[in-house]
């Protein structure tokens, strides 16, 4: 099986320690199967009464972080409401083809709290979603996290998946 090279860009720094033990228990586990990197950039502060106008800024000015990570070869998956959802055994088909047609190295963008800006979306290859709630970007990186261990263990046969 390829070694795959998998980034995660968020935007935001994570601080509570749950957060932070959970994310490092998983990048371990998906250690033994890909290669990992976690990227965070900064996220913009938002002004009080910040209107629809303000609130797009700081999204663009986030995507230009959050591109200023990817390189033009890496294959993009953004973390979107509207993005196809999966099953985790349709999650793992489609992990397998990306390292079956030589996209082995995946970069899983999730937004800031006012979600991905234009420039982001339009440089994503693929959209995917974990349904139509609304989670806090700290839970989903550790939800995405444990979809890329969940993933490797499907497609190895190996316990866990069930």
């Amino acid at each position: 099986m390829r070694q795959m090279k998998l980034t995660m860009i968020t935007v935001g720094k994570l601080k509570e320690k749950y957060w932070l033990d959970a994310v490092k228990e998983y990048k371990k586990r998906i250690s033994k199967y890909a290669k990992i990197e976690l990227i965070e950039v900064a996220d913009e502060k938002e002004p009080n009464n910040a209107g629809p106008k303000d609130l797009e800024q700081i999204k663009d000015k986030e995507a230009e972080r959050i591109l200023s990570k990817i390189k033009d070869t890496q294959h993009v998956v953004t973390l979107e409401i509207n993005g196809r959802q999966y099953t985790s055994e349709k999650l793992a088909q489609e992990y397998q083809r990306w390292m079956n047609t030589g996209k082995s190295d995946v970069v899983f963008v999730i937004g800031g709290s006012n979600g991905i800006g234009e420039a982001v979306k339009k440089r994503s290859n693929q959209e995917i979603s974990f349904g139509t709630l609304t989670y806090p970007h700290q839970m989903m990186k550790v939800m995405m996290l444990e979809q890329l261990f969940r993933v490797n263990k499907i497609l190895r046969n190996e316990a866990y998946h069930k």
